[in-house]
């Protein structure tokens, strides 16, 4: 039984992003025009129904349940309903509501596909994430803006403490579509995944962790959210050093002072919803290969400001 205060560890990790080989390649420069397209990957019927984000999030989910030792050939390695699945993302499924709309306002609803309407519905990449995968567990869409991705990662650690599932798939996606383009101008492109369950549950299946979660806070102010975050580190790792800082999308108006910084905004374009659970899959990347450290992961937005803090997965309470 998981307790209130019971460690939260990322055991897999997945990405979708075009120039980028798995969560490692965030550590280094991607180079998009000289990669394939990773939802090429992707088989099966339907998937001509199916929009990008949902695409790029099947791709990611998959490399994260794999990763985690949760999905094998041909199917999950524990109960449906034992996993659940959040989904951040502010931009998904727009193209799809902005043609539906264009097509009905420019004729009537008979112009519209009845496979392409449920593609309407904001928890729709979500849903079709669980359907493929047989997530039978909590399933939920975020979309509040640039915290929406470490909120999404907040959010799994509280339903799985909460016992609602034993593990939860965190997905961030953005798609870069003529409507995106149009509406907000050029975006990321791409999906990160994580996997999330208790210590206590990792144990059990012999899993190995990424990266413990540590304190997340969600403030009017990142000055206020990094502070808030860096007192709450565990015992033994000190409050005024963070070894990786993974900045967020707009310059903070404060600096955390860190030994190397992480701008993924330069590297990968505006991600919006995506950003914080792909800052997230990086510092467990970043974790992974130096075997312990303290990352601070801050999204910015015009209303609040996002931090969340990953440390070693040995790292003592």
């Amino acid at each position: 039984m998981t307790t209130p205060d019971e460690d939260m560890l990322i055991t897999g990790a997945g990405t979708a992003i075009r120039g980028v080989a798995g969560p490692a390649g965030l550590l280094r420069p991607a180079v998009p025009e000289a990669s394939a397209d990773p939802t090429a990957s992707l088989t099966g019927r339907g998937l001509r129904y199916k929009d990008r984000a949902t695409k790029l999030a099947l791709c990611a989910g998959r490399d994260a349940l794999a990763d985690a030792g949760l999905l094998l050939d041909p199917g999950l390695a524990v109960p449906g309903e034992s996993v659940g699945v959040v989904v951040s993302s502010n931009y998904g499924n727009l193209d799809t509501v902005c043609d539906t709309v264009s097509a009905i306002a420019a004729h009537d609803y008979t112009a519209t596909s009845p496979m392409a309407l449920p593609g309407t519905a904001s928890n729709v990449t979500a849903s079709w994430v669980a359907i493929t995968y047989g997530l039978r567990g909590v399933n939920l869409t975020l979309c509040n803006g640039a915290t929406s991705g470490l909120d999404a990662v907040s959010w799994a650690g509280v339903i799985v403490r909460a016992g609602r599932v034993r593990h939860m798939l965190v997905i961030g996606v953005e798609p870069a579509n003529p409507v995106v383009a149009e509406l907000v101008g050029p975006t990321f492109d791409g999906a990160a995944a994580l996997v999330l369950e208790s210590a206590e549950t990792a144990r059990e299946r012999g899993a190995t962790a990424m990266a413990r979660l540590g304190r997340h806070a969600r403030r009017e102010t990142h000055a206020r959210a990094v502070g808030d975050v860096l007192g709450g580190l565990p015992a033994g790792v000190p409050g005024d050093r963070v070894d990786l800082w993974c900045r967020p999308e707009t310059a903070p108006g404060d600096r955390v002072e860190s030994a190397e910084e992480q701008d993924l905004t330069a590297l990968l374009g505006p991600a919006s919803g995506a950003l914080g659970v792909v800052q997230c899959v990086t510092g467990a990347a970043w974790l992974s290969e130096r075997a312990g450290g303290t990352v601070l992961a801050t999204t910015q937005g015009v209303d609040a400001a996002a931090a969340t803090v990953l440390t070693g997965a040995g790292a003592a309470r």
